[in-house]
């Protein structure tokens, strides 16, 4: 083994947060040492916390091991820069004007379709949108967006290295599924998981925006906690079907965000699925999941309603092709879409 072989073996290896090899990031420290079997260098990291330095030392061997020597003794060392800390201030992203939460009870409810609609509506009502996807284990924005190919760079902004999110239908977007393979399952502990959105939260170059959509997972998790601690949420919006067993969770997420740990006022709910009309017979509706129960549970909780969301197969069809169905200006959904978006308008 010679010092260029390591470095070549090591160009293959990308860093997830800005896309480029842990060579061309200036990550490889200039300390390669060979005795042998045995090679030893160091990886440059940000710091201590960032969410990708175990996978990729993982990642550093298995590289050595599969282009250079499959017998070879690997030791890697991790070092960290001293990044001056950004100045402190009362707002963590002082350029964007709102940041809303969509979040559920359970999954399955619809939650990041409805996100990705209420974001296009915004934009398309003159507003900057922002969109982050902070379902770490099950990222879908990318598809509804048609972008699942695309790869965000980074950028240098006042000293600091800035993922530059990907823009689509006028919607700035961020998810986690633009930096590891669609086909894989993310199996990341909580911790883990929470430092990753941390980091596509305050490492990208959002710019000015007056909304900032954060599609929260399902649930009750680390990352929920993660998010109200790391930025100031303008207000949290709900999704839910109409059936008991989902209203039982969203009076959960409710909760949550309402008491004294979260603090984060409740915007409103939004049911689902509330009827299922058919494309044949537009004026027939259909309970499948139950009437009103959303609208009965804004009522009891003291919550605004924000609206009621069809079940009808082109908003399902749109998000599956990359298309979502408020870019279709005459579309009853996108309607009803555009009038929930005026509801957040604050």
């Amino acid at each position: 083994m010679y010092p260029q072989q390591i470095i070549d073996a090591l160009r293959t290896v990308k860093y997830p947060g800005t896309g480029k090899d842990i060579v061309e990031s200036g990550m490889l420290e200039d300390d390669i040492r060979i005795s042998g079997f045995e090679v030893s260098f160091s990886l440059i990291f940000p710091s201590q916390q960032d969410p990708f330095q175990k996978s990729l030392l993982k990642a550093a061997e298995t590289a050595i091991k599969t282009y250079v020597d499959p017998n070879a003794a690997v030791n890697i060392h991790s070092k960290y820069t001293k990044q001056t800390a950004p100045a402190k201030t009362e707002k963590p992203l002082p350029q964007v004007k709102n940041i809303i939460a969509v979040a559920s009870g359970k999954g399955g409810v619809g939650k990041s379709t409805v996100t990705a609609n209420l974001a296009i509506a915004l934009a398309s009502q003159g507003f900057s949108v922002g969109l982050l996807d902070a379902d770490i284990h099950g990222p879908s924005i990318p598809r509804m967006f048609n972008v699942e190919d695309a790869r965000p760079v980074s950028t240098d902004v006042d000293g600091r290295e800035l993922i530059v999110p990907i823009e689509q239908y006028g919607v700035k977007m961020l998810s986690i599924g633009f930096f590891v393979d669609p086909n894989n399952a993310v199996v990341w502990r909580g911790g883990l998981a929470s430092n990753a959105v941390k980091q596509l939260l305050l490492d990208a170059d959002w710019g000015e925006l007056d909304y900032l959509l954060i599609d929260m997972p399902p649930g009750t998790s680390d990352i929920h906690l993660t998010v109200v601690q790391t930025v100031e949420l303008t207000g949290v919006v709900i999704v839910t079907t109409p059936q008991p067993v989902a209203l039982i969770d969203a009076r959960k997420g409710v909760d949550m965000f309402q008491n004294d740990k979260m603090g984060v006022p409740v915007l409103g709910i939004i049911e689902n699925m509330s009827y299922f009309t058919p494309a044949e017979l537009p004026e027939n509706k259909y309970y499948i999941f139950g009437k009103d129960g959303g609208k009965r549970l804004a009522e009891e909780l003291g919550v605004p309603f924000l609206g009621q969301i069809p079940l009808v197969q082109s908003i399902r069809q749109a998000a599956d092709d990359g298309m979502p169905i408020a870019l279709q200006a005459g579309h009853p959904a996108t309607q009803i879409y555009q009038s929930i978006a005026q509801k957040l308008n604050i």
